[in-house]
């Protein structure tokens, strides 16, 4: 049989195979989705100045992402604009006014958002009896309102972004409360929820939500408490800040809706769900020994 171009005569060659249009990518459930390829993709990052918001950014940009952060203090965020490709702009993410100047400056930078990562937070320590009010609005604000309404602001780009997604941080505590830390687990269990309200509306969108639950981890979240000072018995192992950016960003390329990074935040979900009454009870003997 004779052979032209390799192929048998007469036959008719293959039809090239072309990638899936975003439209056609999009209109999949995740599950049948390809692997998410973060190079080339647009992403707008909160926390930006340390932390894991900070190991977050640079990950992304050393995957090849377009990325620009943001956070309060400015000399830090310089020097991660002069150690890496990241745009940046201080400022304080609880401000409407700035969370509207920032999705704005991120869009003209970027030219479109494809992720939104909220990884800005704050806590405080104390009885619920005895603090002030202020404190569990302030942490309201940091923890709960900046995200959502960042999120708000942003779904209009996302809609027309490149395999977007939006990254929610979230705790460990937001799955079950412990003591001392009322405005953190009531900021943080809100959070959560609205992942999951977001997940359900936004899926027919083709825009993914993944929510990262936190366990320990060390950062400077625990020196930059609005009140109080950490408890000697809620110290343990803590997870690095650059271990558990790869964790939310292997859970983001892989389309999950959900990552525990480190064994401490999955035990800890598991006990929270199957066996509660045992955490609490874990948690009063550990308060007791100091």
């Amino acid at each position: 049989m004779a052979f032209v171009y390799g192929l048998p005569r007469g036959r008719p060659p293959p039809m090239p195979t072309l990638p899936p249009s975003p439209d056609a990518l999009r209109s999949r459930p995740a599950i049948l989705r390809p692997r998410r390829a973060l190079a080339g993709l647009r992403v707008l990052l909160t926390g930006g100045s340390s932390g894991v918001g900070r190991s977050l950014a640079v990950e992304l940009a050393r995957r090849g992402a377009a990325v620009f952060a943001t956070a309060r203090r400015e000399p830090l965020l310089a020097t991660l604009a002069a150690a890496h490709p990241i745009a940046v702009l201080a400022g304080d993410i609880t401000d409407d006014a700035f969370r509207q100047e920032l999705v704005a400056a991120a869009v003209k930078s970027l030219g479109g958002l494809d992720i939104v990562i909220a990884a800005a937070g704050s806590g405080a320590i104390g009885r619920f009896a005895e603090a002030d009010p202020a404190t569990l609005r302030r942490v309201m604000e940091i923890d709960f309102f900046a995200p959502a309404e960042l999120v708000r602001l942003a779904l209009p780009g996302l809609a027309h972004g490149r395999d977007p997604a939006v990254v929610l941080v979230g705790s460990i505590l937001g799955l079950h409360p412990i003591p001392l830390h009322a405005d953190y687990c009531a900021a943080k269990a809100a959070l959560h929820s609205l992942a999951g309200t977001l997940r359900a509306e936004l899926a027919p969108t083709g825009i993914d939500v993944l929510l990262a639950t936190l366990g320990p981890t060390a950062s400077e979240f625990w020196d930059s408490l609005l009140v109080g000072d950490r408890p000697a018995w809620s110290r343990g192992r803590q997870l690095n800040v650059a271990t558990t950016a790869r964790a939310i960003i292997a859970a983001l390329e892989r389309r999950r809706a959900a990552v525990y990074p480190g064994w401490s935040a999955k035990g800890f979900a598991l006990a929270a769900r199957f066996c509660p009454r045992l955490v609490d009870r874990i948690i009063r003997r550990r308060m007791a020994k100091g």
